[in-house]
Order: C-alpha cells, then sequence, then structure tokens
C-alpha cells in the first residue's frame, strides 16, 4: 500500500510541479506579449490580463503540492528539532491532519465556487468560462491531498534540514 501510494506520488507531483512550470512559461509569455502590444504596438491586448492572473493562479495551486512534499508544510520547526523520534512522528502526524483539514476546505469550496462561476465569462474572453479559473482550487487541493498523505507515510524535512 505504501509503495503504491508513493508511486502515485512520485507521478502525481511531477505532473503538478509540470503544469505550474508550464503555467509560469505561459504568464511570462503573454507579459511579454502585452508589454510588445501595449509599448512597442500602442494597441494593448486586453485579454492578456486576465489569462496572466488565471495562469499564475494555477501555477500557485499546482505548485503547493511540491512544497507539501518536500516538508515545506507549516510545523512548529523548534518542537521538532526538540523532540525525539516518537514526539516528531506525533508533530508531523498532526501537522498533516490539520494540512488535509484546511484542503479540504479549499476542495470544498474551491468547487462550490467553480460550479457557480461556471456562468460568469472571463473580462475580454466572453466565451470562456470563469469555471476554469476556479478550478484550480479542487484541482491543485487533489494534488495536495495526495502530496500530505505520501509526506506522512514517508516524511521529508527537506526544509529543516536547510534551515539555519
Amino acid at each position: 500500500m505504501k509503495s503504491v501510494l508513493l508511486k502515485i506520488d512520485r507521478a502525481s507531483t511531477a505532473l503538478s510541479l509540470a503544469i505550474a512550470c508550464f503555467m509560469l512559461v505561459v504568464a511570462s509569455g503573454l507579459g511579454m506579449f502585452q508589454i510588445i502590444t501595449r509599448f512597442v504596438l500602442e494597441t494593448p491586448a486586453e485579454w492578456t490580463e486576465i489569462l496572466i492572473r488565471v495562469s499564475l493562479i494555477w501555477m500557485v495551486f499546482m505548485g503547493i503540492p511540491t512544497a507539501f512534499r518536500q516538508g515545506a508544510m507549516v510545523s512548529v520547526d523548534v518542537l521538532h528539532r526538540w523532540s525525539g523520534p516518537a514526539m516528531r512522528r506525533v508533530l508531523d502526524t498532526v501537522v498533516c491532519v490539520a494540512a488535509l483539514a484546511l484542503i479540504g476546505v479549499i476542495i470544498w469550496w474551491g468547487a462550490d465556487y467553480a460550479w457557480r462561476g461556471r456562468v460568469q465569462t472571463m473580462a475580454g474572453l466572453e466565451s470562456i468560462s470563469m469555471l476554469w479559473a476556479y478550478l484550480a482550487m479542487p484541482v491543485g487541493g487533489v494534488f495536495c491531498v495526495i502530496g500530505i498523505l505520501a509526506c506522512l507515510v514517508d516524511p521529508r524535512r527537506n526544509e529543516l534540514e536547510t534551515a539555519q
């Protein structure tokens, strides 16, 4: 069971990170396009602003699972350093349960928000529903749940090891 979860985690974390990187490229490219059209061609493309925003939202929500998997979750670092192995496991469990609760709320309300926003269109792109922008929350949340569970089974403390 553990090896299956870790395989799923590796694949999902790699996919979410690839999507996050792609969204960064999209936002950067659209930003450059916007600068060229606005200041060089003097005919601004208004539609790029909303797409930059949407791509940055997707980038953030798809990058969070990698942060979770690397052990960058909110934790009490001092207690973790001072504690023995048994107490560290308890702290890791409490942090993972709290993170799962938060992500659960994000998935629940994000899905609700996306469903309600399906009738709203993007400014400047009247043919595209806001559903696609709001969908970043529940989709990223599902990737986060996989990363958090994998972190509980196979904890990584990369952030603590590099902290000073």
